[in-house]
């Protein structure tokens, strides 16, 4: 059995510090299978002068070349054809450009076992049937996002009896119908089945928000979540403290905190950071995260804010090992969070801005044009 089979078949889906040499085996075999099978990636880490066989110990994972998302959403990089992955997916590409992901077969399986451990003890995997609201896209074939194909297949977690979608699509576009949504949360404020809301966060607001104004009061019944995911992206001037989405929540749809779940993820590493229940995200067996100072991209220890680097052997389809995100954040020990787990925790302070982010893209494609150079 392969060593990314062991990680993802680990019955603690937070019990990081005794997996961490089965990690670092599950990312040497990943690195080395893409350095054989994509050229793009292996000219990468020659020009670094990295050989996978250098990971060793964990703390060999801060010295593997973090590919920029930002370099991805221009370079699609392939360790596999397509035809051998039944996935296919893009990032939401709110700049004009998307990064293009596979998932191989193996990778599939893999997650399915991951988001079943993860989401399980948020009470997200549940036999009782449910309405969902989704404040995401319409699926559609045409449409390759992300967050869409995430957003749909998580209302496979519990049966459904209903889906409705804040974002249609209409005369070639997706426009927003939130009175539509809210229609359908007043039906099934009657249904003896609880509603499951998912999906972006601005849209959930927006929605409950208008609700508030209107003066539209609910109970929804016992089991009703709310599951946010994938920040408010274009909106983030209209970002609100979660404490007051929490709030809005309770008085509109009578939703506790409790039953409020949120995760965070991203199309290049698709890992569920699954929050919890003091709403922190506590990094799983199935990654590692590293916080890289800004300027000059050294690691960071717990507790001073930089870039997020994110580290998993999950895909075979693209070189995705490590990759380096636009995301700012830092890490705490997880003892300091209070539930229990003590795997740490991940904090998302924001986005960086956009010139450290074009200059670690021009790194990685000065390393291509250097090594192509001297072929």
């Amino acid at each position: 059995m392969s060593a990314r089979s062991r990680l993802f078949l680990w019955p603690d889906p937070y019990d990081t510090a005794p997996t961490d040499a089965l990690f670092v085996d599950a990312v040497r075999e990943c690195a080395a299978f893409h350095s054989a099978h994509c050229p793009e990636y292996r000219a990468i880490l020659d020009a670094a002068g990295f050989s996978p066989d250098g990971l060793v110990s964990i703390s060999d994972l801060a010295k593997l070349p973090p590919i920029p998302t930002a370099f991805l959403k221009t370079h699609c990089l392939r360790s596999l054809p397509p035809l051998a992955s039944p996935i296919h997916a893009a990032s939401s590409g709110t700049s004009g450009q998307a990064s293009e992901v596979s998932l191989d077969w193996g990778a599939c399986f893999a997650g399915l076992s991951m988001v079943l451990k993860v989401a399980s003890p948020r009470g997200i995997v549940s036999p009782r049937p449910c309405h969902y609201v989704v404040f995401g896209y319409m699926p559609r074939r045409e449409n390759a996002m992300a967050a869409a194909k995430t957003a749909y297949g998580y209302t496979f977690l519990a049966p459904a009896l209903s889906r409705t979608f804040a974002l249609r699509w209409q005369n070639g576009q997706y426009v927003p119908d939130l009175d539509g949504v809210i229609r359908a949360i007043v039906r099934h404020a009657a249904s003896p089945f609880p509603t499951r809301f998912m999906g972006f966060p601005a849209y959930t607001y927006f929605t409950l928000r208008q609700m508030d104004r209107r003066g539209i009061r609910l109970r929804l019944p016992a089991g009703s979540k709310i599951m946010l995911g994938g920040g408010w992206k274009q909106f983030w001037r209209e970002a609100v403290d979660k404490t007051v989405l929490y709030a809005l929540a309770e008085r509109v749809l009578g939703i506790p905190e409790e039953e409020i779940v949120e995760s965070f993820g991203a199309a290049e590493h698709p890992i569920l950071y699954c929050d919890c229940r003091n709403h922190r995200f506590h990094v799983p067996v199935y990654s590692r995260v590293l916080i890289r100072d800004v300027r000059t991209l050294e690691p960071l220890p717990m507790g001073q804010p930089g870039l997020v680097n994110l580290i998993s052997p999950l895909i075979r389809a693209n070189p995705l090992v490590s990759v380096l995100t636009d995301d700012l954040g830092v890490l705490h020990p997880g003892e300091e969070c209070g539930c229990g787990t003590n795997s740490p925790t991940l904090e998302l302070l924001g986005r960086a801005g956009m010139s450290e982010i074009r200059t670690c893209a021009a790194g990685a494609e000065e390393m291509l044009k250097v090594q192509n150079s001297g072929a």
